[in-house]
């Protein structure tokens, strides 16, 4: 049976929702929706939907290096914009970092996220070799 590793980022809200920043089971890596906002739960990049993708992305990265894993093991993004029309922001910061990784990548527009100002939200999944 494969070790169920659970990573925090230590913010009020996960145990009172129940969950995780990521789960790691055996070589699989799922990192839970994850928005633009620090450690103290301030929104970074408001009406910056580039920026808060960038941000996003960052902190998936830092939990991928908790979990012994990297950006370069991303096999799917899922991303939740709140507008649509402006897909093409997050298309940009997401292409910077996934441009030779290429996972496969769904973006679905939402008609809002739990936060004010908060216009993107990303989950990602990674295997890791071995």
């Amino acid at each position: 049976m494969s070790t169920r590793t659970l990573y925090s980022s230590n913010t009020p809200w996960e145990p009172v929702v129940g969950y995780s920043r990521a789960v790691r089971v055996g070589n699989l890596i799922e990192v839970s929706g994850t928005v633009a906002a620090d450690e103290h739960g301030n929104l970074i990049g408001e009406d910056d939907l580039y920026l808060q993708t960038q941000f996003i992305l960052k902190k998936i990265e830092a939990v991928l290096l908790q979990a012994g894993a990297s950006l370069q093991q991303v096999v799917r993004t899922r991303l939740f914009v709140t507008d649509i029309s402006r897909w093409e922001e997050a298309a940009r910061a997401h292409g910077e970092v996934f441009a030779e990784i290429r996972p496969c990548t769904t973006m679905v527009e939402v008609s809002r996220l739990i936060a004010k100002g908060q216009m993107i939200e990303i989950e990602a999944t990674a295997v890791v070799e071995g």
